[in-house]
């Protein structure tokens, strides 16, 4: 019993003489500079998490949220759109009547042999024709992709796009 009241007043002895040490160490002028940087982090940190926490910013970040759950959507439906688009066939022919279209019209700078007759330009009229009716059956596979989906920005972007889009296909057709 004697042996562990020994034990208990070195215990206490240790402790103090730690607790000074760090006493001593606290009065040191880096540790008050380093405590003083705590302190302000520990300011700016509380200031940034009662800016996280205005309703606008609550707002904000739901809207991020939402933002990014429709833009998933669009982007799993497009690829199914692409995917069921390949499969038709409607991509790869469209692609074969452009390039029957555009040897067409490379053959107007031929000459002789080279040189567009009158079946020739019926032949580019008809290709052009259903080169315009695969677009559009691709544009009406878009829009109903797009018709299933919610009323969003993202879907303003999509169409926004898809103008743009066209407005370059008649540029380049033109």
């Amino acid at each position: 019993m004697e042996e562990k009241k020994i034990s208990k007043i070195r215990e206490i002895k240790e402790t103090a003489s730690d607790a000074a040490e760090i006493m001593r160490q606290i009065g040191n002028p880096g540790m008050l500079e380093s405590l003083n940087k705590v302190k302000d982090t520990a300011k700016i940190v509380n200031d940034i998490i009662k800016s996280l926490n205005t309703s606008e910013m609550v707002n904000n970040i739901e809207n991020f949220r939402l933002i990014s759950e429709n833009m998933n959507e669009t982007s799993t439906k497009m690829e199914n759109t692409v995917s069921q688009l390949r499969e038709t066939g409607i991509i790869l022919e469209a692609s074969d009547i452009m390039k029957l279209a555009k040897n067409k019209v490379n053959s107007f700078t031929g000459d002789g042999m080279n040189s567009i007759n009158g079946s020739d330009l019926y032949e580019m009229s008809a290709a052009s024709k259903e080169m315009m009716l695969s677009i559009k059956d691709l544009m009406n596979e878009i829009t109903i992709t797009i018709a299933s989906s919610k009323k969003s920005a993202t879907i303003h972007n999509v169409k926004e796009t898809f103008n743009k889009v066209s407005d370059i296909y008649k540029t380049t057709v033109s």
